[in-house]
């Protein structure tokens, strides 16, 4: 069966940057055995060879390490159909274009996802169509019902795939593997013996040109309420019984229905002006395209609880931020103390794993007798580095939609469980509850 995209967005920095680029990889490395055609619809006033033009200054901006080879035959399979994305008889011009079965991608704005969604439904889909919805899916919990319903109007839930691009990092997976196929590990991950976890998504990058999208969503809703979360829900899961898409989502599911945030235990944080190595930044509030006002977090930060028999009384750290002196990003998995320390003047720290998520690899520090005196301990770190992924993350996204697998997207009681957990938050944010702190760019957040 021919497969044909439909990019409602086909101008926007997501085709340029990702999705072209992951296809042509996909090309490169034989993933595919046939082409696919790609449809964009957006409101430029391109004809098919003007928007090829734009599609190869992007692949060779965003995929110079690939073969031109490779490139042109993305370049071959595109078309453009100019039109208004939440316009039924636009919509309805685009899909009778495509000769396969429409993969519909809303490589969009989350604002424009209802109105889209809702001239998509209008006009009909055929059997067998799959529709993709970046993240994050919609503004608040309500909306993200709303969606729900329109989508299921449109498509079977099991055509849905709702992307987060962090479910297909290398070592995101490497947490199954982890605990679940090896027996040294999966007695001790409970809050018997684990203190507590951090989910750190730390960057030394500051707005980079975003404010387009950034300053209506802020560092929450960005990277907390998607995917940090979705990094909980995989650390925190029950084993499930096999790794098929509805066994992952329902275990991923059942977590997030158990966590509660901590509002009192929030941070918000806005950087200002400072240095990052050798780079200059100017303050978040006055980069281009921001407005002050807004209040717009570019840190944030917040523990939760997952109330099971599993974890409960474990706090989860959740924390991002831009513009900061380090670029830390790991799940940290700090256990608690042996119960009795036979060696007299020693205290030493309790064991932690860290699950790298850039670089992938994993540490796990312990304690070990010294080279000297055997009475004295040493801190020691066990390493492992995780082989290069062979796909890159949206790559294999790209590789799953196509084959129909949504083991790597999110189901719709996730999407609204994760609007569930972050809007006390984002309450009391709104009402000035929490305030928003400032801290240098260069430096390790707010005090």
């Amino acid at each position: 069966m021919k497969r044909s995209f439909v990019v409602l967005g086909g101008s926007g920095d997501l085709t340029g940057r990702l999705l072209l680029p992951s296809l042509a990889e996909l090309y490169e490395r034989g993933v595919l055995d046939g082409d696919v055609e790609v449809l964009a619809v957006s409101q430029q006033d391109w004809d098919d060879d003007a928007y090829r033009d734009w599609a190869r200054q992007r692949l060779t901006a965003h995929a110079a390490d690939l073969a031109e080879d490779a490139r042109e035959r993305v370049v071959a399979q595109l078309g453009h159909q100019p039109g208004d994305v939440t316009s039924p008889d636009d919509l309805r011009r685009a899909l009778e274009r495509v000769d396969g079965v429409p993969v519909v991608y809303l490589a969009l704005p989350n604002t424009v996802f209802l109105p889209a969604l809702t001239a998509l439904r209008e006009v009909g889909l055929p059997d067998g169509a799959r529709v993709v919805v970046e993240k994050p899916f919609g503004t608040g919990i309500e909306d993200a019902h709303e969606l729900n319903e329109v989508l299921h109007g449109l498509v079977p839930e099991e055509a849905v795939f709702r992307i987060d691009h962090f479910l297909a990092k290398q070592t995101v997976l490497n947490v199954l593997g982890l605990r679940f196929a090896n027996r040294v590990f999966e007695p001790v991950w409970n809050a018997q013996h684990v203190e507590a976890v951090d989910i750190v998504f730390d960057e030394d990058l500051g707005l980079e040109g975003r404010a387009g999208y950034y300053d209506k969503a802020g560092a929450l809703r960005d990277m907390l309420q998607n995917h940090l979360l979705q990094l909980l829900a995989v650390v925190a899961m029950e084993p499930p019984q096999a790794l098929d898409a509805a066994t992952l989502q329902a275990r991923k599911a059942d977590v997030l229905r158990a966590v509660q945030a901590e509002v009192a235990s929030s941070v918000r944080g806005r950087y200002t002006a400072g240095t990052i190595g050798s780079r200059e930044l100017p303050a978040y509030a006055d980069e281009d395209g921001v407005d002050p006002a807004r209040q717009t977090e570019t840190y944030a930060e917040f523990t939760v609880t997952v109330e099971n028999w599993r974890w409960s009384g474990v706090p989860f750290r959740l924390r991002t931020g831009k513009a900061l002196g380090t670029k830390r990003k790991e799940i940290v998995v700090r256990f608690k103390p042996v119960p009795h320390l036979p060696f007299a003047d020693e205290q030493p720290e309790p064991d932690v794993l860290r699950l790298q998520l850039s670089p992938d690899g994993i540490a796990l520090e312990i304690n070990l007798n010294g080279a000297g005196d055997p009475f004295d301990l040493e801190r020691e770190v066990l390493r492992a580095t995780s082989p290069e992924q062979e796909l890159p993350a949206y790559g294999l996204l790209l590789r799953e939609m196509l084959a129909g697998d949504p083991t790597l997207s999110i189901s719709d009681v996730e999407a609204e469980q994760g609007w569930r957990i972050v809007q006390p938050v984002l309450d009391a944010w709104a009402a000035d509850e929490v305030p928003l702190a400032d801290y240098p760019a260069g430096s390790d957040g707010p005090a």
